[in-house]
């Protein structure tokens, strides 16, 4: 009777301690998938944090300010609209310049008459003609405006001054220069006439008065004896003096 009551003791205890082991396997099953979940949730989460700061900038509208643009007082249309307006006004600034420097070096000049009178000896370069004084053939590089004894000469054009001198054939001499290489020439004048070389002179101020000085012209009618040139070559003066 002893061994029965102590075989059913043991198999009760066993069975006793058998329950606890399924329950700790229970729990430790339930911890497991809880970690598993937890672990997915938060993978998910950042899953969606992710995506939810993704942003597509592809269509996005992008304002590139300029280097010389101070930023927040001007936007890259105004910096712009500056710049285009800087090149027209260059553009304008340069045409201008350019049309003044052809009117410059146009040599379009207005003159006067240096006396008023009639042509008594007329311009020839190219075509001898009979020289009473001088008693021979030869070209006139000017023309002789008959006019009298101690009339006033007058610049035929605003210019300077670059000679006054006494010719050995054509007399007291003054040569004054317009610019584009246009010269005029005043011949037969009194001595001593009211220029220097150096002096600015303007169209129709006084440079001097008719005399009788040039000596290869002494039988011919009282007159100033005048001529231009051209880059230093002979040109002739009715081609630039108003009609008569």
């Amino acid at each position: 009777m002893k061994n029965k009551k102590g075989a059913g003791a043991k198999a009760g205890s066993l069975e006793g301690k058998g329950f606890y082991i399924v329950l700790f396997l229970c729990a430790a099953v339930i911890g497991v998938s809880a970690w598993i979940l937890i672990a997915n949730a938060g993978t998910n989460v950042e899953d969606d944090t992710a995506e939810a700061v993704t942003v597509d900038i592809s269509d996005a509208a992008v304002t590139i300010i300029p280097a010389n643009s101070p930023l927040g007082t001007e936007n890259a249309e105004d910096a712009a609209a500056e710049a285009e307006t800087e090149n027209t006004m260059s553009a304008i600034a340069e045409t201008e310049d350019t049309q003044t420097q052809a009117v410059m070096s146009s040599g379009v000049v207005s003159y006067v008459w240096p006396v008023s009178g009639g042509i008594d000896v007329p311009y020839s370069i190219q075509t001898l003609m009979y020289d009473a004084t001088m008693a021979d053939w030869r070209t006139h590089d000017g023309i002789d405006i008959a006019c009298d004894l101690g009339t006033q000469v007058i610049a035929t054009a605003a210019g300077t001054v670059v000679s006054v001198e006494n010719d050995d054939l054509y007399g007291t001499t003054v040569e004054i220069d317009h610019a584009n290489g246009l010269h005029s020439i005043y011949a037969n004048l009194a001595a001593e006439p009211p220029v220097s070389v150096g002096d600015t002179v303007t169209m129709g101020q006084i440079i001097g008065s008719v005399g009788s000085t040039a000596i290869c012209e002494t039988n011919q009618v009282s007159h100033l004896h005048f001529a231009m040139t051209s880059d230093g070559l002979p040109t002739d003066p009715t081609a630039y003096l108003p009609a008569a």
